[in-house]
């Protein structure tokens, strides 16, 4: 048997609940996923973790694979003994290790009249076996091996890896939900178990009110299986492309705005270009620069919509030659108006 079993794996024991097994699955994914750990090989701990949870989710899975962990070696109708659960080796690839083997077999079961050719063993297991995938290895069909045990050893039936990605997509995207394509080289496994690679376009579906960072799934783009198993996921992380004058936490949005000096301090309804669209503003009399005027629920329409705060910016006019001297006197005038202003600094 190998070392670690799924159980171990999530850290629960074998008669956990669902909802506890649920929780676990959660917390390591949070731990190691590869966008927040640390961890160097949090790729590999990610597939081992959604290998076990994709097992033990399923009522029939796990009572398959309770079944074989109390008898590895007792027939389970192809998805029985080793074949039918993927990333449970020792091995760290799928495959088992002869170590494992010997200890139920015994060393001088592994060759002679009558016994098992290292061949043979490692046909019966599928994945990193020495001969052809269709059950030919050293001569001998797959049949004459374990099958004499009652083991009934399937085809391996393992989910290839989960790949993560980023996709950039535009705020206005965001407010209204829209259609991307992205060009991508999908694995494909071949009948002899190699991996070829072709081109697919995919559309995505970009949600409404979907925020920065959140992840799309895409079922079955991921690497390919093993054994006749499903391809990975493939989960793209979402990436929101603004214009320089815009910040985005979490659903709600800042955005700057430009104002001219009278219209901060006496006061003007003016339009705003924004995400939400363009929208009627009122700027308060005596607003000051580095304000906020906050739209309740203009910010990301989320499934609780943020808010749009737009920041006032005053923004002096330019003096040019042919204003030069209009300008001039109307600083002046304003100067006078305000001699006895004190501005701290």
């Amino acid at each position: 048997m190998a070392e670690k079993n799924y159980y171990d794996v999530l850290g629960v024991k074998k008669d956990a609940s669902d909802a506890d097994i649920k929780k676990k699955y959660r917390k390591l994914v949070r731990q190691y996923h590869p966008d927040v750990s640390d961890d160097p090989n949090a790729d590999n701990k990610i597939a081992e973790i959604n290998n076990a949870y994709e097992t033990l989710r399923e009522k029939d899975k796990r009572a398959q694979y309770d079944a074989m962990l109390d008898n590895p070696f007792a027939g389970q109708g192809g998805a029985g003994g080793f074949g039918g659960f993927g990333g449970q080796s020792a091995g760290g690839q799928g495959g088992f290790r002869w170590e494992d083997i010997k200890d139920q077999f015994g060393d001088g079961q592994a060759f002679g009249d009558g016994g098992f050719r290292f061949d043979d063993i490692f046909s019966a297991f599928g994945r990193g076996a020495r001969g052809s995938a269709g059950g030919q290895a050293g001569g001998r069909t797959q049949g004459s091996g374990f099958e004499q045990f009652g083991g009934g050893f399937g085809a391996q039936d393992n989910k290839g890896q989960d790949q993560h990605a980023e996709i950039a997509v535009d705020l206005a995207s965001v407010y209204s939900g829209d259609d991307y394509s992205i060009k991508l080289n999908v694995p494909v496994r071949q009948p002899n178990g190699s991996v070829d690679y072709e081109n697919k376009t995919l559309k995505i579906k970009i949600p409404k009110g979907i925020t920065d960072g959140k992840q799309i799934r895409l079922a079955g783009q991921g690497s390919a299986g093993m054994g006749g198993g499903k391809n990975g996921d493939l989960f793209l992380k979402v990436k929101i492309r603004h214009d320089a004058n815009i910040r985005i936490e979490g659903a709600d949005v800042y955005q700057t705005v430009n104002i001219a000096p009278w219209e901060a301090a006496l006061g003007d309804k003016i339009n705003v270009s924004t995400p939400a669209g363009t929208l009627g503003v009122t700027i308060p009399k005596n607003s000051k620069s580095g304000s906020n005027l906050r739209l309740k629920g203009k910010g990301i329409p989320a499934k609780q919509a943020g808010d749009l705060y737009l920041t006032l910016n005053i923004v002096n006019p330019d003096i040019t030659d042919s204003n030069s001297e209009a300008v001039t006197k109307a600083y002046e005038q304003l100067k006078q108006a305000f001699a006895d202003t004190s501005i701290n600094r």
